[in-house]
């Protein structure tokens, strides 16, 4: 066995994947979720994955006490944190609820840690926190913080800060900051995938609700955009791979604070995905092109040279494994 694990936020669409890589690993996992944007459901689909069921503790961060229980009866060797509050316009509509619910349950978090000797913790970041930059091509050394256009990066770039100031005071402390771009795709069983409650706040989960006949068509906000078809251009990495990623980074956690960009360092635009789908499916994905998005920057991209370097980590998987694993759980869901 090669400990044991708390995920916050393990039933939701990166966390369940990453458990799942976890228990396949031979680690065990326990999951503390509060189930807003995930399904209980998915406990028993990666059990039907994996062969193991994790525990379960349907917990809010914001609540100490619960906590405070949670770490009390079990001694884990590591955090994984997942958990918070993540629809970027939602953010700008609702910052008070992200800055309570994002920072004060990750402080929470942290100290019914420190007062039960739990010192290593890998925290799901966001290259939102790297701001506008003058190169799209982002490097984990580039400076933080400047230039955020919405609360919800701001809560990923405070939380990062508060972790550094944290190991600061407690050398001890085992910090993993690992930046993603934009996870997509599924689990190949097809049982596994972004399947959020609320509205989605992502291009893929929208592109899979027009497939399903849930809605019309797809909005692409804006195809007048500096690069080469007019649309933004991201880089889409694989939640398999992202899953990978973390556990990577377990096998290399040291006293501070360690921060690595997970992506694959290859942009793909709007129009690209759309017509890696159109050519997975068969069938033609019905869009139309609305006014820009606020905010919305014409084009980044992850340098995961750090990360295939030190944690001898880097993704996998392709575009098109992404679109026929999203067609699959798409199918697997219509079946249900």
């Amino acid at each position: 066995m090669n400990g044991k694990i708390l995920v916050t936020g393990g039933t939701g669409y990166i966390g369940s994947h990453t458990v799942v890589e976890l228990l396949n690993a031979g680690y065990e996992v326990e999951i503390l979720d509060n189930l807003f944007n995930s399904k209980i459901e998915v406990l028993d689909r990666i059990d039907r994955i994996t062969g193991k069921k994790p525990k379960f503790y349907k917990a809010d961060l914001l609540d100490r006490v619960a906590l405070d229980d949670i770490f009390a009866n079990t001694k884990y060797d590591s955090v994984i944190h997942f958990a918070g509050l993540k629809a970027v316009g939602e953010s700008v509509q609702k910052p008070l609820e992200y800055y309570k619910n994002n920072v004060d349950g990750t402080i929470n978090l942290l100290q019914s840690m420190q007062e039960h000797g739990v010192k290593k913790i890998i925290f799901s970041s966001s290259a939102t926190v790297y701001g506008v930059q003058e190169s799209p091509e982002y490097v984990e050394t580039m400076t933080t913080g400047g230039q955020l256009s919405n609360p919800y990066g701001r809560t990923k770039y405070f939380i990062e800060e508060i972790m550094k100031d944290l190991c600061t005071a407690d050398p001890e402390f085992q910090v993993a900051l690992l930046r993603y771009f934009n996870p997509i795709g599924a689990h190949p069983s097809g049982l596994l995938g972004e399947d959020p409650n609320g509205i989605p706040n992502n291009l893929m989960p929208i592109v899979m609700q027009v497939a399903r006949g849930q809605r019309e068509k797809l909005g692409v906000y804006g195809n007048d955009y500096p690069t080469k078809d007019g649309t933004c251009r991201r880089d889409y990495i694989h939640v398999v791979d992202l899953a990978k990623g973390h556990m990577a980074m377990l096998d290399h956690m040291q006293p501070g604070v360690s921060i690595f960009n997970l992506g694959s360092g290859e942009p793909n635009s709007v129009m690209e995905i759309i017509a890696a789908f159109e050519k997975a499916s068969g069938k033609e994905l019905p869009y139309e092109v609305v006014a820009r998005r606020a905010g919305d920057l014409p084009e980044f991209w992850a340098n995961p040279a750090k990360a295939k370097a030190e944690l001898s980590w880097q993704t996998e998987l392709t575009i098109d494994d992404a679109m026929k694993d999203t067609l699959n759980f798409i199918s697997h869901e219509s079946k249900q």
